[in-house]
């Protein structure tokens, strides 16, 4: 990872020295004008959380001990379970400022949430419904770094509409899990919790509004002073560590408060 990581900031550094190359041959309108916008960034993301079997052993031990309970063969018919997903997908949602500081870079900081919400049912010998679930939340505050692509590099046309960016998160007050069975708070660090990679595209421009697609993949690990057995029924004593990180699928609308002149 850290070979992967030192060779895209070698890609951006080499983006960065050429300046002349991303604005060559670019269209009027194919060209992110803005200097200062505002952005709201709903997502699709597959959350890399690898904890999710403590949850589904809990509900399986539940179900066994309906089972067992069951004293006749029409009571063991009632009793059923759901499973949890093996994926946890959800639909996180940020908004930020971006800098356009030189023609074909950006900065932007960027404030969001995330919210997964994953529940099962199970129904005793009585057929009586019993609900079970748990929640991942998580408030990440992020700066981006992003470049455009010279076209020269990589185009469908002889504009830079692809671009590659970096982020660094710090998760905030309220990420946690609660669930079913309890609840745990993640620290706050200063040195922040993971970092995103993306490669974008920027699929239409209309007047001051731009649209970009991305597809990349994060890593936010975060951490508890609590063990899992405050959220869930477990003998693990470690201090709770999980990602809220994952494979995502991001829509950027960004909206030009200062624009380059046209």
């Amino acid at each position: 990872m850290k070979k992967f990581l030192l060779a895209f900031a070698i890609l951006c550094a080499s983006l960065w020295a050429a300046p002349s190359e991303v604005g060559a041959g670019v269209k009027e309108s194919s060209d992110d004008k803005s200097l200062l916008s505002f952005f709201i960034q709903p997502s699709i993301s597959f959350i890399g959380f690898d904890s999710r079997d403590k949850f589904q052993a809990q509900v399986d031990t539940i179900y066994k001990h309906y089972k067992a309970q069951a004293l006749t063969k029409a009571e063991s018919s009632y009793v059923a379970k759901q499973d949890f997903q093996k994926v946890n997908f959800c639909f996180p949602i940020t908004a930020g400022l971006q800098l356009q500081w030189r023609e074909g870079h950006f900065v932007s900081a960027g404030f969001g949430y995330i919210y997964d919400n994953e529940e099962v049912v199970v129904t005793d010998r009585k057929d009586k419904i019993h609900n079970y679930s748990y929640t991942l939340q998580g408030f990440p505050l992020y700066l981006e770094y992003r470049a455009t692509i010279p076209p020269n590099l990589i185009s469908l046309s002889n504009a830079s509409l692809f671009s590659v960016s970096l982020r660094w998160y710090w998760m905030l007050p309220g990420t946690e899990i609660y669930s079913s069975w309890g609840q745990i708070s993640a620290k706050n660090s200063l040195l922040g919790n993971g970092f995103g990679i993306s490669l974008g595209y920027l699929v239409t421009t209309w007047k001051n509004i731009h649209i970009y697609g991305d597809i990349g993949y994060s890593r936010i690990i975060v951490e508890s002073d609590e063990p899992f057995s405050g959220v869930v029924p477990d003998e693990d004593t470690d201090k709770a560590k999980w990602d809220l990180g994952g494979l995502m699928l991001q829509f950027r609308f960004s909206f030009g408060v200062i624009n380059r002149a046209k």
